[in-house]
C-alpha cells in the first residue's frame, strides 16, 4: 500500500484570540482562526484580493503555548495537517468542518525574548475535545 501526504503550511494573522479548553481526560486543546490573503491583477489590470480563513486546532503543550502567547492580529506560521470532522446535531442535521491540526507554530512579525518556534510532541494530538 502506498503512503499519502497531508501537510499544510500557512502564514497569516490570527482572526481571534485563542480559546483553550480541556478534554474529559484532561488534555488541553486550543482553537483559533488564521486568515491568509493573496492578491493578483486580472488581465484588464484590476487588482483583486482574496482572504482564506483556516480553523486551527493545537493539542497538548503546543495548545498551552498557543493560548499563552498568541493574540488576535498576530502573524504566525502554522504547519500541520488537514482533518475533516463530521457530526450530526440533535435535529439530525449533518455537519462537516475542516481544521488544520497544528504540529508546529512560529510567531512572526514581533520580536520576543522567548523562543518563537514550538513543535508538538509525538502523541499530543488526536483526541476529540467534544
Amino acid at each position: 500500500m502506498s503512503r499519502g501526504l497531508n501537510k499544510v503550511m500557512i502564514i497569516g494573522h490570527l482572526g481571534r484570540d485563542p480559546e483553550m479548553r480541556y478534554t474529559p481526560s484532561g488534555r488541553p486543546v486550543t482553537t483559533f482562526s488564521v486568515a491568509t490573503s493573496r492578491s493578483w491583477h486580472s488581465a484588464d489590470g484590476e487588482r483583486h484580493e482574496e482572504t482564506e480563513w483556516f480553523n486551527v486546532v493545537a493539542w497538548g503543550s503546543l495548545a498551552e503555548i498557543c493560548n499563552q502567547y498568541l493574540h488576535k492580529g498576530q502573524q504566525v506560521y502554522i504547519e500541520g495537517r488537514l482533518q475533516t470532522r463530521r457530526w450530526e446535531d440533535t435535529e439530525g442535521n449533518k455537519h462537516f468542518t475542516t481544521e488544520l491540526v497544528a504540529k508546529e507554530m512560529i510567531m512572526l512579525g514581533e520580536r520576543r525574548e522567548i523562543s518563537s518556534t514550538y513543535v508538538s510532541k509525538p502523541g499530543e494530538e488526536e483526541e476529540l475535545p467534544f
